[in-house]
Order: C-alpha cells, then sequence, then structure tokens
C-alpha cells in the first residue's frame, strides 16, 4: 500500500497563472513547477483507482508588493488492467482550483485548466521505473486559467527500491489556440525528489526547474527558475500525507524569488482483491 499510494499522486496535476485578471497577460509554465515533487512519478501502480488531493500556498517578493498564489489540486486516477508494450495503462484527470492575489491589491480565484491524460508506466526491474504521459489542458476563460488548449507530455525515471525515492519528471508544454491579451509560451519543468523512508516516515531534500522555450510575442521576456527545498511524509496504512517547503534561489524575469508550502494526501479508493492482482502480475 505504501508505495503505490505514493506514486499515485503522479497524478496530481495542475498550474497556476502568476499574475491576476486585472494584468494584460499570464505567463510561465501551464503546468505548476514543483506539483510532482515527492512522487515516484516513474513506477507502475497497482491496479485500482486513487484519490489524491495536493494543495500549496507561497508568495512571490514582487515589487512594491509580494504577488500570492493557492492552488488546490484534487486528483483522480485509474490505474487500469491494460497493458501496452509491457507497461501499464494509467488515466488520469484534475480540475484544479486556483487563488492569485497582490498584497493590497486586487484578488481573484476560480478554476484552473482542466486536464486530462493517459500514462504508460513500465517496471524495469531491480527498482528502476519509467513511465510516458501524454495528455492536454483545455481551454477555459476563468481569469485565473490560461484560454487556451496546450499539449503536455512527461517522462519520469525512479528508482525505489530499498526504500529510496529517487526521482526526475520532465514535463513538457506545447500551447496552441491562444487569444490575443493572454502570453503562451511553451516550457519545460524538471521535478526532482531524493527521499527515504524510515519505518513510517519519509524525508529528503527536493528541487524544481522550470524555463520558457520560446517567445509567444515580440516583447516577452523568457521565465525561468530553480528552487531547492525539504520533504516529510508519514504512511499510515493507506493513507499518506507529505509536506515539503521550497523557495527559489535563482529567477529570471519573474519579478522577484517564491517560497511555497505544499501538502498532499494520498487515498486509495479501490484495489481488486489480492488474488485479481497476483493474475495480472503473472501477464505482464
Amino acid at each position: 500500500m505504501t508505495t503505490f499510494a505514493r506514486m499515485a499522486a503522479v497524478a496530481a496535476l495542475s498550474a497556476v497563472a502568476l499574475l491576476p485578471e486585472s494584468l494584460p497577460a499570464h505567463a510561465g509554465s501551464v503546468t505548476q513547477p514543483g506539483e510532482t515533487v515527492g512522487l515516484a512519478a516513474g513506477a507502475p501502480l497497482p491496479e485500482g483507482v486513487y484519490a489524491v488531493n495536493t494543495a500549496d500556498y507561497g508568495c512571490r517578493n514582487t515589487s512594491p508588493d509580494s504577488t500570492c498564489v493557492g492552488v488546490d489540486i484534487p486528483v483522480l486516477a485509474w490505474a487500469t488492467p491494460v497493458f501496452l508494450f509491457g507497461g501499464r495503462l494509467q488515466l488520469l484527470t484534475a480540475v484544479p482550483v486556483v487563488g492569485v492575489g497582490v498584497q493590497n491589491g486586487d484578488y481573484t480565484s476560480g478554476f484552473y485548466n482542466p486536464f486530462f491524460a493517459a500514462q504508460v508506466a513500465w517496471d524495469l526491474g531491480n527498482g528502476f521505473g519509467f513511465s510516458y504521459m501524454a495528455g492536454f489542458y483545455l481551454g477555459v476563460n476563468t481569469g485565473v486559467a490560461f484560454d487556451s488548449t496546450s499539449f503536455n507530455q512527461r517522462f519520469a525515471l525512479s528508482y525505489t527500491a530499498d526504500g529510496w525515492n529517487l526521482t526526475a519528471n520532465a514535463i513538457w508544454g506545447i500551447q496552441a489556440n491562444g487569444v490575443s491579451n493572454t502570453i503562451n509560451p511553451n516550457f519545460l519543468n524538471v521535478d526532482l525528489t531524493a527521499t527515504k523512508k524510515f519505518g513510517k516516515f519519509e524525508i529528503g531534500p527536493v528541487a524544481y526547474y522550470s524555463t520558457d522555450l520560446n517567445n509567444p510575442t515580440p516583447f516577452y521576456q523568457k521565465q525561468s527558475q530553480f528552487a531547492i527545498g525539504g520533504l516529510v511524509g508519514y504512511d499510515f496504512g493507506p493513507v499518506i500525507l507529505q509536506a515539503y517547503l521550497t523557495t527559489d534561489v535563482y529567477e529570471q524575469n519573474y519579478g522577484g524569488n517564491d517560497t511555497r508550502l505544499w501538502g498532499r494526501i494520498i487515498v486509495p479508493l479501490w484495489n481488486p482483491p489480492a488474488a485479481t492482482q497476483q493474475t495480472a502480475l503473472l501477464h505482464k
């Protein structure tokens, strides 16, 4: 239960627009940088249905007033009994909620772009796993979302033997169908995890990097950032809680460094009887 519950949180998918509605454009990654930190995103899940909720809140020390963003990411993940090319097929969906505010200024909130994806995850043996995900964020006009549809691909490699979670998850987003007042760059995020379990506790360093890959308009200045932090988790049995704190040590064109507190709960909703899972594993 411990391993698959933690890995289920690969479904925790969302992003934030870093500017309030009153400004002329949104910018930055559609997938929130750091959202898959702490997850063994490359490892396959046992068959079942999982609910994952990741929430975070933080402020960027922009001048003259800080810009604060809160995100809640409810996710449903189905690890199907189907195997493609030796890897388990997993279906994921998320409908995040975002609130954005400037200190002593405007505040706006609403639903973020809903996400739909399919993933194939392979058990490579000796503790290694690899996954490929393809999905899309649906464009919506809510003031805190991107009014464009974007394609999203993820490539994750994990090592999970002996209580370790060593994971690199690269997320590549490609924008399409933007509206005239929305700046939508293509982007690359890399979420990094290096935690170790000690009994029911999990602890270790985490980090993430994000960068824009193009200039969608002539005046646009590409953004990038690198953040580091630490994670603590506890396994209550079928339910796992995680918390991590991150802060930027480098940023370009964001207007200031971001410090953010994250929390996650992972709950398996359904799994087939043990005999059914054993039969599925024999046919991998």
